[in-house]
């Protein structure tokens, strides 16, 4: 499956990955948008969900990296105030032709 990796820089000037196992990360956050740390937070974690559930609909089995992601990203969230904005940003694409 396609993999996602997007780069998030947050309120401190400080940046991270947001990994995702497919897709369908791009339906729920878009490069280059701005978002209050409440709206990353419902997003990222709808998006890491859905992303889970695709991986389990083709292989049989959920994503457990995106519960890793998913925790990271409550971690990091619980830093800031609700509306504190973050910048979502393009890191890579990739696909792994042995993981389909």
């Amino acid at each position: 499956m396609p993999e996602v990796l997007l780069e998030l820089h947050w309120p401190d000037g400080e940046a991270s990955r947001f990994y995702s196992p497919s897709t369908i990360v791009y339906e729920f956050l878009k490069p280059g948008e701005t978002l209050t740390i409440a709206e990353l937070e419902q997003r990222g974690l709808a998006a890491l969900s859905e992303a889970s559930e695709r991986v389990r609909a083709r292989y049989g089995f959920a994503c457990t990296r995106t519960e890793e992601e998913a925790s990271k990203l409550q971690q990091r969230l619980a830093r800031y105030g609700r509306t504190d904005r973050v910048e979502v940003r393009e890191f890579s694409h990739t696909h792994h032709p042995s993981s389909g």
